[in-house]
């Protein structure tokens, strides 16, 4: 895979996970600041670092098996190996300014 051809999958992978919501937020997994790493191999193995607003969210294995569907689902990408992490922690100002706005916080 070309430099190009990375960037451009890699670009296609944040628009899909701005289509991933937790389903009782109304703003994307990305743009409430969740994704904390997107590394995309040159084999196309794509390995995703994110977290959840709250450790013990109950939506957190349906919020992560979309986020797999979705990217394994993106021409090039071979296999996606997506990690729930907790370090560091998720706070309000990880979030986009459209997310802030939507949300009422700015």
């Amino acid at each position: 895979m070309t430099q190009e051809e990375k960037y451009a999958l890699e670009g296609r992978v944040v628009d899909v996970l701005r289509t991933v919501y937790d389903p009782e937020i109304p703003v994307s997994i990305y743009e409430l600041g969740l994704i904390y790493r997107i590394e995309l191999s040159d084999e196309g193995v794509l390995d995703i670092d994110m977290t959840l607003t709250a450790p013990n969210c109950p939506a957190a294995e349906y919020i992560l098996e979309d986020v797999r569907q979705k990217v394994e689902a993106l021409e090039g990408v071979t296999s996606a190996n997506v990690q729930l992490v907790f370090e560091p922690a998720w706070d309000q100002s990880m979030m986009s300014e459209e997310a802030r706005v939507e949300l009422g916080f700015a």
